[in-house]
């Protein structure tokens, strides 16, 4: 159990003696490469599509959660996937219930627009909050929230779908393209304070074919935030991958850990052996 707090996402670093998130140490530092086992809610359970739809239930997100911290899990992300789309909150009740029971930091998103949405996430013991479509509609709702609570605790996740090598960000679950792409918004984001670039491939989200590598490799090379990896997890050397070509500081993936398809010790073990340092 953690103590719920602003500060629990740097005590727990600190106290572990890992390397630091950012800080304003800029992505060089980022030594060791993260696995987040990412869980969509819907209605308070854990559930999973391709590309957002035909959704499947697979099971309670704490204890999900829970099994995977236990296995080694460095960070969780936890999305209400129906909270932006139908214009519900996230259920500040199930961050508590996450707080108390999963001692490792997550992410939560999926309905924040204002910065009372952000603050009560937050203070019910999430360690950092993800913006998506809200950041596109109004941009200065990362200034908003870096300014007020710190850049650390501010992922701005990006959803973008490639096509002739143009990446238009999409909003809504990627229903619905945007005027933006995904380069120069991702820079701007940077640019507002956000801490961290959650960047999912829709085109590839689901397929289990592997992550847009060159995409993050360009992404990487850009900026000086940390990168996550979202979309195409289908087997170990995948991770091998982005860590290497994609140069993501982090692996996200879903359905491959909720099946049971790679456990997380075994991909570690992996990741060890390709000489990828992970903690």
């Amino acid at each position: 159990m953690k103590e719920q707090g602003l500060s629990e996402y740097h005590q727990y670093y600190f106290k572990n003696k890992l390397p630091p998130l950012w800080g304003g140490l800029g992505r060089g530092f980022m030594l060791a490469k993260r696995i987040i086992p990412c869980l969509d809610i819907k209605d308070g359970q854990t559930v999973k599509g391709i590309n957002f739809i035909n959704i499947q239930n697979v099971g309670d997100p704490v204890e999900l959660g829970a099994l995977y911290a236990e296995q080694g899990a460095d960070e969780l992300v936890f999305l209400d996937i129906t909270a932006t789309h139908e214009g519900r909150k996230t259920f500040v009740e199930l961050v508590r219930r996450i707080a108390r029971e999963i001692n490792i930091p997550f992410t939560v998103g999926g309905g924040i627009s204002e910065l009372k949405d952000a603050d009560a996430l937050l203070s019910a013991g999430a360690d950092k909050i993800s913006i998506n479509s809200s950041a596109v509609r109004n941009p200065k709702l990362i200034d908003d929230l870096a300014k007020n609570f710190g850049s650390q605790f501010v992922v701005l996740a990006i959803d973008a779908r490639g096509e002739n090598d143009y990446w238009t960000v999409t909003v809504n679950g990627g229903r619905i393209p945007t005027d933006k792409e995904l380069f120069s918004w991702a820079e701007e984001g940077e640019s507002r304070g956000a801490g961290e670039i959650l960047f999912t491939s829709m085109n590839h989200d689901g397929t289990k074919n592997g992550f847009a590598n060159k995409e993050l490799a360009k992404m990487a090379d850009m900026l000086r935030i940390p990168i996550i990896a979202s979309g195409g997890a289908g087997n170990m050397d995948h991770f091998v991958d982005v860590f290497t070509e994609g140069k993501a500081d982090a692996g996200l993936a879903a359905s491959i850990f909720h099946y049971k398809e790679i456990a997380i010790p075994d991909l570690k073990n992996y990741l060890r052996g390709k000489g990828i340092v992970v903690r």
